[in-house]
C-alpha cells in the first residue's frame, strides 16, 4: 500500500475550533472585549475570523484608515495563543462608497439599479469596487502579514449573485468573443440562433438573460452562468494580488456554501472552478437538524455527500468555516439543536475530512437581522448555559484528534456531480418541472455506500477516473465529447460505469445529440434510449430485478438492445417487459444503465451485488443497524473511525477487532451501546 502523507492546510497542525468574531459592533464596550477573551479559553477555542464586514470600521471615511481597534485585537488573540483568519471585508461595501461611486452598485437582471443596503450586491465588473477591494487588502497584508497570529486569509465572504450593469454587459460580451474566438457566426450555431430569429449580426445586441428580453436562448442562458462563474473568480483574483505579493506563504480560502433546505451543493457559481483558485476548500454548514419532513440519518447522510463533494474537490482536508452551536434565525422554523447533536454533528464534519469546526457566530449581534442567530455567547455574556458548554465539549475532543489532522482516506467509489450539467438540465423545457432533482438523485445514488461506510469521493468531469473501481454519473444530461470519451476510456480500462435515465443528451452547448444517443455512448451500453416518459406525480410503474419488484416514479426511459443484456424488466404500460436496468461488457469493464428513477430499496440490492462483485469493503468493520454511520480517515499508522448514532434511540454496534477510542482512552471490542446522538472515535492501528 502506497504511503499516504498528511496534508496540512494550514500552519496550524491542531484541529482548528472558533469562528466569526465582530469586535468591530463592541468597541464602545471594552469590557465585552476582555471578557470574550475569557470566554475563548473557557471555550476551548483557538482561532477567529476577523475582519469579514468590517469596512466601515477600518475606513469609516473615503482615505481615513483605522486599524488600531484590529491591532489591539490581534495582540489579544495571540496572547492566548490563538490564530487569526483575516477575512477582506468586501462583501459589505461602507455608504460612503455607494454614494459617491454608484457605479459599484449591482443591477438586477430587470435593468433596476439596487440602492445601498445588505450584503453581496456589488457589481463584479465595477473598475472602482476592485480598485478599492485592492488598496484595502494590500494595506491589511502590509501591517499583518508578519503577525505571527495570522493563519490564513477569509477573501471577502460567500460569494454569490450577477449583476447585469453596463460594464458587465461589455464584459459579457467580451467573455463570449474570446470564448468563441470572436466569430460571432460560430456563437450563433451554439446557440441555435435561427429559432425565433434570434441570429445576432453584431455583438454589441447580445444581452445578458431578462425577464424583460431574452431567457429562452437555452446556450445564451448556459453561457452566462459560465460567466458569472468566471467573473466572480476574476474578482476573487483581483482582491488577492496584494495578498499574494506580501503574503505568499498564507493559505487563502473562500467560504463556499450549500443550499440549507434542501441540503444540496450551492447551484449559482461553478465551485468546480472556483476550487482550483482556492488553497482550501473552506464551506457554511447549516443543516436543519431535528425538522419534520425527514429523519436524522437522511439529513445526515446528505450533510455526508456534500462534505464528500467539498473535499474531493482538492482531495486534501477541507475546514468547517461556519456553523451554528445551536441555530440559525433565517429558517421558516429555528429550532435548536437538541442535546448531543452539536457534538455529534460537528464530529460528522471531521470524520468526512474537516479540520476545523467553526462558527457563525462568536458573539450575538445586539440589534439587527442576526440578533438571534445562535453563537458560542449569547446575550447573556455566560459560560454556564447549555450551549456554551456543548461548545466547550467539542473543543475538548478536538484537542484530543490533533493526531487525524491532515489525514485523507482512499476512496473506490466515485459519483459524478458536474454544475453546468445540472444548470442545462434545470433551464430545459421539458420532463417534470419540478421531479429533475439532480443534486437529490445523486444523493440517492449515494445512501447505499453511506449505509454501508463504504467511502465515496463525490468528483467532478475534469477529475481522473482512473483510481475508482467504480463511477456512477447519474442524470448527466449535459455531456461533451470529451467526457464520453474519458467515460469510454474508463470503462474499456477495466472500470464499472453506472449510469441512468436522461444522461448525454445534450452537448457542452445545450444542443441535442443528433441520430440517437451518441454512437460512443451506444457503443459502450451496447444499448440506446429511445423514448424517456415522464410521469405526473401520482403515476406509479414497477420493475422485476433478480425476482422482486421495486416501485417505480417519475421517469422511465425505453431501451433498445444491440448487444446489452436485460437485468432488469419495466411491469407494466405499453413498455412493459422490456428492458429497464441493463448490463454490458466493453473492453476490459462493464457498464450498466438503470431507465427509471427507482426507490431507495432497488439502490440498496443494486449496488450491495456490486460490493459485493468489486470487493468494496468499510476500512474499519463496525456492525450496526441503519441511522449508524462509521466514517474513516487514515495516516500510515493507524486508521480512525467515527462511529455516530444519527438516531433518536440507544443502538448497539459491534467491533469486529480491538481498537482505541480516542477520547476516553479505553479498548474497545464486541458490543457496544451508543446513545441518542452519541459519538466513538476510535483508532485500530494498520
Amino acid at each position: 500500500m502506497a504511503k499516504r502523507e498528511k496534508t496540512y492546510v494550514t500552519k496550524a497542525k491542531n484541529m482548528l475550533h472558533g469562528g466569526d468574531y465582530n469586535p468591530d459592533q463592541w468597541l464602545d464596550r471594552p469590557e465585552i472585549l476582555s471578557d470574550d477573551i475569557k470566554l475563548m479559553k473557557l471555550s476551548h477555542t483557538n482561532t477567529f475570523s476577523v475582519g469579514i464586514f468590517a469596512w466601515s470600521t477600518l475606513e469609516p471615511e473615503e482615505g481615513n484608515y483605522q486599524f488600531e481597534w484590529l491591532d489591539e485585537i490581534f495582540e489579544n488573540i495571540h496572547g492566548i495563543g490563538g490564530n487569526v483568519i483575516l477575512a477582506t471585508p468586501s462583501g459589505a461595501r461602507p455608504a460612503w462608497m455607494s454614494q459617491k461611486y454608484p457605479e459599484v452598485l449591482r443591477v438586477n437582471s430587470s435593468r433596476d439599479k439596487q440602492l445601498h443596503g445588505g450584503r453581496h450586491n456589488h457589481c463584479f465588473s465595477s473598475e472602482v469596487y476592485r480598485e478599492k477591494t485592492k488598496q484595502l487588502n494590500r494595506l491589511l497584508a502590509e501591517r499583518y502579514g508578519d503577525h505571527p497570529a495570522l493563519l490564513m486569509w477569509h477573501i471577502s465572504n460567500e460569494y454569490g449573485g450577477e449583476c447585469h450593469c453596463d460594464q458587465c454587459q461589455a464584459a459579457f460580451r467580451s467573455w463570449l468573443k474570446e470564448k468563441y474566438n470572436n466569430d460571432l457566426k460560430a456563437l450563433n450555431d451554439a446557440w441555435w440562433g435561427p429559432f425565433w430569429s434570434h441570429t445576432f449580426s453584431d455583438w454589441s445586441q447580445i444581452e445578458s438573460p431578462s425577464p424583460l428580453g431574452e431567457s429562452a436562448v437555452h446556450g445564451l442562458n448556459l453561457d452566462w452562468r459560465r460567466f458569472v462563474t468566471d467573473q466572480t473568480i476574476s474578482f476573487y483574483e483581483n482582491e488577492i494580488v496584494p495578498i499574494r505579493e506580501i503574503t505568499p506563504d498564507i493559505p487563502i480560502t473562500t467560504n463556499f456554501m450549500a443550499d440549507t433546505f434542501d441540503l444540496i451543493p450551492f447551484q449559482s457559481l461553478d465551485y468546480s472552478k472556483f476550487a482550483k483558485h482556492v488553497d482550501v476548500i473552506s464551506w457554511d454548514a447549516y443543516p436543519a437538524w431535528h425538522n419534520d419532513w425527514e429523519s436524522t440519518a437522511n439529513l445526515a447522510m446528505k450533510v455526508g455527500f456534500i462534505d464528500d463533494l467539498y473535499r474531493s474537490l482538492k482531495q486534501q482536508p477541507f475546514l468547517l468555516m461556519e456553523s451554528t452551536p445551536s441555530l440559525v434565525n433565517w429558517h421558516e422554523v429555528n429550532k435548536a439543536k437538541r442535546p448531543g447533536m452539536h457534538l455529534l454533528s460537528s464530529m460528522q464534519m471531521v470524520a468526512h475530512g474537516s479540520d476545523s469546526v467553526m462558527y457563525f457566530q462568536w458573539r450575538k449581534s445586539r440589534g439587527s437581522s442576526e440578533k438571534f442567530h445562535g453563537a458560542v455567547v449569547d446575550h447573556d455574556n455566560s459560560s454556564n448555559n447549555r450551549v456554551f458548554k456543548e461548545v466547550a465539549q467539542v473543543g475538548e475532543t478536538l484537542e484530543k484528534l490533533t493526531t487525524i489532522v491532515g489525514t485523507n482516506r482512499p476512496a473506490d467509489v466515485a459519483i459524478l456531480y458536474d454544475w453546468e450539467s445540472n444548470w442545462a438540465l434545470n433551464d430545459a423545457q421539458g420532463y417534470g418541472r419540478k421531479t429533475k432533482q439532480y443534486p437529490q438523485t445523486l444523493q440517492q445514488h449515494y445512501r447505499p455506500f453511506w449505509e454501508k461506510d463504504i467511502p465515496v469521493d463525490v468528483i467532478t468531469k475534469e477529475q481522473d477516473f482512473s483510481e475508482y473501481k467504480l463511477l456512477i454519473v447519474p442524470m448527466l444530461y449535459l455531456m461533451s465529447e470529451d467526457t464520453i470519451a474519458r467515460l469510454k476510456a474508463f470503462v474499456a480500462d477495466g472500470g464499472r460505469l453506472v449510469m441512468t435515465y436522461i444522461s448525454g443528451i445534450v452537448n457542452e452547448h445545450d444542443l441535442t445529440y443528433q441520430g440517437g444517443w451518441h454512437k460512443e455512448l451506444q457503443e459502450i451500453f451496447g444499448m440506446q434510449p429511445v423514448e424517456t416518459d415522464t410521469f405526473y406525480p401520482n403515476d406509479r410503474n414497477y420493475v422485476t430485478f433478480r425476482n422482486k419488484q421495486y416501485e417505480l416514479r417519475d421517469y422511465a426511459t425505453v431501451l433498445e438492445l444491440n448487444t446489452a443484456n436485460t437485468e432488469g424488466t419495466y411491469v407494466e404500460d405499453f413498455y412493459a417487459n422490456t428492458p429497464a436496468v441493463i448490463s454490458h461488457d466493453f473492453g476490459k469493464g462493464k457498464t450498466y444503465y438503470i431507465g427509471g428513477r427507482m426507490e431507495a430499496e432497488f439502490h440498496t440490492d443494486f449496488y450491495e451485488e456490486l460490493m459485493q462483485e468489486l470487493v468494496l469493503e468499510p476500512v474499519v468493520r463496525v456492525k450496526h443497524e441503519k441511522g449508524v454511520s462509521v466514517q474513516t480517515r487514515h495516516d500510515n499508522d493507524s486508521k480512525y473511525a467515527f462511529i455516530m448514532n444519527f438516531t433518536e434511540e440507544a443502538q448497539p454496534v459491534v467491533f469486529e477487532s480491538t481498537v482505541k477510542d480516542i477520547i476516553s482512552g479505553e479498548e474497545l471490542t464486541g458490543e457496544v451501546t451508543l446513545k441518542k446522538y452519541e459519538v466513538r472515535i476510535v483508532e485500530e492501528k494498520k
